[in-house]
């Protein structure tokens, strides 16, 4: 299996071996578009690996801070309650670039730039960008999407 995310499109496909869409989600990528240096808050291009799965048997809408399960649900009025705060939910999706000085190694890594695939609040506007980097999905999505793949998956994100 593989992943094609096309940022134009604000979709991800997931093929299986025989080059077929088996799945297709709509996603939010960053709001600052693409783009590789650390900081930028962009969402980096390129071949890239689920390096990890993190989550797996949490709660949805399990809130993680750092990779870490915070103990916190999000309900609505969490989110109202912490208006500025980046959430990240259910389960994440840790992705590694595998192009040596473009999203791997240095100021470009996509890795140290902890940019993942994860939930978002059923708030969040699916389709159009809107993150800090990393790519959002809806609960549901991606907990279908975390039992189909598995680390090692490869991963390409396209403009």
């Amino acid at each position: 299996m593989r992943i094609i995310i096309n940022i134009p499109s604000q979709e991800l496909d997931l093929y299986d071996d025989n080059e077929n869409i088996i799945r297709h989600y709509r996603i939010s990528s960053a709001k600052n578009g693409v783009g590789q240096v650390n900081g930028s808050f962009c969402t980096p291009l390129g071949k890239h690996i689920v390096r990890a799965k993190i989550g797996a048997g949490q709660p949805v809408n399990t809130v993680f801070v750092r990779r870490r399960p915070t103990g916190e649900i999000y309900t609505p009025e969490l989110g109202a309650s912490f208006p500025g705060r980046d959430w990240i939910l259910t389960r994440i999706l840790w992705l590694s670039g595998c192009e040596p000085g473009f999203n791997r190694l240095g100021p470009v890594d996509t890795m140290r730039r902890y940019i993942y695939i994860h939930g978002s609040p059923d708030s969040v506007e699916m389709g159009k960008p809107g993150s800090i980097g990393c790519i959002r999905m809806r609960n549901q999505d991606l907990l279908e999407l975390f039992d189909l793949v598995s680390a090692g998956t490869e991963v390409d994100i396209k403009a």
